[in-house]
């Protein structure tokens, strides 16, 4: 399989549209295109990984250019993985106490 410098043009902007509403999502703060497309890509990885170890399917699929890259689960992912990055560095921005 090959991917087409358009598609994986496209493959970028869906990827940051998905780490942007997951970053959303999970609490985070700052950070800019390139942060959300590296989120976007992290929950491309870990959300169908967890998908897959839940035996849950994947409700939307991008397909192009012969990849495939599930939206739902990247931003599922991408939240997961901003929140547990706020977890681990003891970062409050919820204003609980």
């Amino acid at each position: 399989m090959t991917l087409t410098l358009p598609g994986l043009i496209v493959l970028i902007v869906i990827a940051a549209i998905c780490g942007a509403v997951g970053k959303a999502l999970g609490g985070g703060g700052g950070g800019g295109f390139i942060t959300s497309i590296a989120l976007g890509f992290i929950g491309a990885l870990l959300g169908p990984w967890i998908a897959g170890q839940l035996n849950l399917g994947e409700p939307f699929v991008l397909r192009l250019s012969g990849q495939s890259f599930p939206i739902l689960w990247s931003v599922i992912g991408a939240a997961l993985f901003v929140a547990l990055l706020h977890l681990v560095s003891g970062r409050r921005r919820w204003g609980w106490a």
